[in-house]
């Protein structure tokens, strides 16, 4: 028998995947991805230690901002969420068993020709900022039953300092944003590149050194407290002088079994 020596259980890395399904094919995309891709895609695979999926609602949808950005070609895009967490000190090896199983299926024809793919990237994590002392850990954030998750896309102007940035978000701006919000963590990942032998259909977006993803795992539906949470964020990020919210969105849990809210989507 052989035993793998995986070292401390910790959040190294996670891979995000943003896909929508072809209209009138949303139930059928719903059941392949949580039945068959969740799995086969992801979580069989080494090193990958949680994942969960979550969707957005035509209402959700709503209050994306801004209107246009250089993020996504259509801020619309990406109905379903997936989140995967990769053990730390594992990223290359979890990475190319990734990439060789996508291809693998696709060989296989088991990739929904109907799928819509909007965003698939690896993300390094950075840091974690937590609104209790003794709160739920970034290791867990996917266990835990969150009704809600925001993905944040922030750019740094040209001109700023990346350190800076980092220990404003850090030190200043997330500790204010948390404490006595609905948000719960706030998790900091920077972008990695897409590997050569990914899928062509995934987009290799420029300017990722400037870019980074925060996600924010929340108490309650995102709807209530959307504008109060976020408005202010993007106010206070463009008054810095440091960086701008290039995307932000809300997704709520998916309930696995059901087929509920394939019919809000668009």
């Amino acid at each position: 028998m052989e035993f793998r020596d995986a070292g401390p259980i910790a959040l190294g890395s996670c891979l995000v995947s943003l896909l929508d399904p072809t209209p009138g094919e949303e139930v059928a995309f719903h059941r392949w991805y949580e039945r068959e891709h969740f799995y086969a895609g992801c979580l069989i695979g080494p090193w990958f230690f949680a994942g969960r999926r979550f969707v957005a609602t035509r209402a959700l949808k709503d209050l994306r901002f801004p209107e246009r950005t250089a993020a996504l070609d259509d801020v619309a895009k990406g109905s379903y969420l997936a989140l995967y967490w990769i053990l730390a000190g594992h990223h290359d090896e979890a990475e190319r068993w990734a990439v060789t199983q996508v291809n693998h299926l696709i060989a296989q024809n088991r990739m929904l020709p109907s799928r819509r793919p909007a965003h698939a990237g690896f993300y390094r994590y950075r840091w974690g900022a937590f609104r209790d002392v003794d709160g739920v850990p970034a290791e867990l954030a996917l266990d835990h039953p969150y009704p809600g998750v925001a993905l944040v896309m922030i750019e740094r102007e040209p001109d700023a300092d990346p350190a800076a940035l980092e220990r404003w978000l850090r030190e200043q701006h997330l500790p204010r944003c948390l404490s006595g919000s609905p948000a719960a963590i706030c998790l900091g990942f920077e972008p990695l590149p897409l590997p050569d032998a990914a899928p062509a259909y995934l987009a290799r977006p420029p300017g990722l050194e400037r870019r980074s993803l925060q996600i924010f795992f929340l108490e309650q539906d995102p709807q209530p407290s959307w504008k109060q949470l976020f408005e202010p964020q993007a106010r206070a990020l463009r008054e810095s002088g440091l960086a701008r919210i290039r995307w932000a969105a809300p997704f709520i849990p998916t309930l696995p079994g059901t087929d509920r809210y394939t019919d809000e989507l668009w």
